[in-house]
């Protein structure tokens, strides 16, 4: 962290009012000048700039919902903090009253310093709008007065701007984190054709759910996963495995939200665990890790490392009740448990790989999705396909798929349906195969997507 000096503090103020005045001078129009409202020499931090970030987002929103196009967008980044300069054509006044908007409703907003010029340089004040001027950071009384008083310490403001920024980052990171699960759930639900499963074309191989009932569980779920967001970012100083059990009883919990969402159907179990899983490794990670897959599921690995050995210590072929429990017992199969616990190659290695292959080569987001599905199948176990039927149909099942997209990695609507048609006809449904497709999805979200500006 870099301290910057009252001369170069100076120079800045004094480069930042004539490029005002150059704005003003080429447009003839209002201009909005962004800054960070930074107590003490260091003007500039990952996390300051994060706040910026989060405050030209902000801003330029109102812009869009207004249907302001700025003629002119000027962002700069300097030791002595950012800046961020909007030329629009629109009413000071009006432009004042959004920006006041942007400042009051964020809990950030304190931090901001959001200028509206007219096309004189004159300033516009919160006062022509009838509203109280800012507020001070650590009182709650008028600003103005504090800092002419200096009334607090630079140490008290600076840890309080640090206390509002990570609280705030914190927060919502862990509802983003929440916001795509959910994202990733609906996009599963919604690729089609898939063979055996719910989607748009029907109901697949179940009688007892469509895709209304996976909308109703995705949606059930988001406290859920964002509470295992939560809980990563609260222990992500302790060892990866305190993580994953503090998701135990969350998990539980969530069981009986869906259930109670789709009336007793069980949708999305599988999901509860693995989904829950990659959003609380995503919670322990620093959010410029999340568009690392292999990171993210390095951390999941880590959360669950010796999960299987421990489920499956005392079960025998005499005692196995459950279809994993046997299926371990017979072919040594781990099921999801062992596919987070090795990081979760099927996604990592195989789904995401065809996923954006396929959007690369030009397809759309379905048909690559539908591709990415088929590849998963092929090149895992699908322990839900074996319960359906046993393990030699999972395997010739992989098989044919395998030679199916050796020689059309993204088969068709017509080809889809038709494999669609056959799975229903034998009950077949690898349910196990879509998880990890929702899974897919949210890692490219995160790998493609989820980014600020810094």
């Amino acid at each position: 962290m870099e301290e910057v000096s009252l001369i170069q503090m100076l120079d800045a103020r004094e480069r930042r009012v004539h490029h005002q005045q150059e704005l003003l001078a080429r447009y003839g129009k209002p201009l909005v000048c962004f800054t960070m409202n930074i107590a003490g020499p260091v003007k500039d931090t990952p996390l300051i700039r994060r706040g910026f970030a989060r405050g030209r987002q902000l801003l330029e929103q109102q812009f869009l919902r207004c249907r302001w196009t700025p003629l002119s967008t000027d962002v700069s980044r300097a030791v002595t903090g950012c800046e961020a300069f909007y030329v629009l054509d629109a009413s000071p006044l009006e432009i004042k009253r959004l920006t006041t908007l942007v400042e009051d409703a964020s809990p950030l907003g304190r931090l901001f310093d959001m200028d509206v010029l007219c096309p004189d340089g004159r300033k516009v004040d919160r006062e022509e709008l009838q509203l109280e001027g800012r507020r001070c950071l650590l009182c709650g009384g008028p600003a103005k007065v504090c800092s002419s008083r200096r009334v607090h310490t630079v140490a008290a403001l600076q840890e309080k701007t640090t206390e509002i920024l990570t609280r705030t980052f914190t927060e919502l990171d862990a509802a983003t984190i929440a916001q795509q699960a959910v994202r990733a759930l609906l996009y599963e639900v919604t690729t089609t054709p898939k063979p055996g499963l719910v989607d748009r074309r029907n109901c697949g191989s179940h009688r007892d759910m469509d895709s209304f009932t996976f909308m109703s569980s995705a949606a059930a779920l988001a406290p859920y996963f964002e509470a295992c967001a939560r809980a990563g970012q609260t222990t992500k100083a302790q060892p990866a495995p305190e993580t994953f059990a503090a998701l135990r009883d969350l998990g539980c919990e969530a069981e009986g939200e869906m259930l109670a969402a789709t009336h007793g159907v069980n949708t999305h179990k599988g999901a509860i665990f693995s989904v829950g899983i990659v959003c609380a490794a995503l919670g322990r990670l620093d959010r410029a890790a999340w568009a690392d897959p292999a990171r993210v599921l390095a951390e999941a690995a880590a959360m669950t490392e010796g999960l299987t050995a421990r489920d499956f210590a005392d079960v025998t072929a005499e005692n196995a009740s459950t279809v994993g429990q046997k299926l371990y017992v017979q072919y040594g199969i781990s099921g999801v448990r062992g596919q987070v616990e090795a990081g979760l190659p099927a996604v990592l290695h195989v789904g995401l790989p065809a996923l954006q292959n396929g959007l690369a080569q030009g397809y759309d987001l379905n048909r690559a999705g539908c591709g990415a599905l088929l590849a998963i199948i092929a090149n895992s176990t699908d322990t839900n396909l074996i319960a359906r039927s046993d393990r030699a149909t999972q395997q010739a099942v992989a098989a044919e798929l395998k030679a199916l997209l050796a020689e059309t990695p993204y088969p068709d609507e017509a080809a889809l349906c038709a494999l669609d048609d056959r799975f229903i006809a034998a009950n077949l449904s690898p349910g196990g195969s879509a998880d990890l497709l929702a899974l897919t999805y949210l890692l490219h979200f995160f790998q493609t997507e989820v980014r600020e500006d810094v």
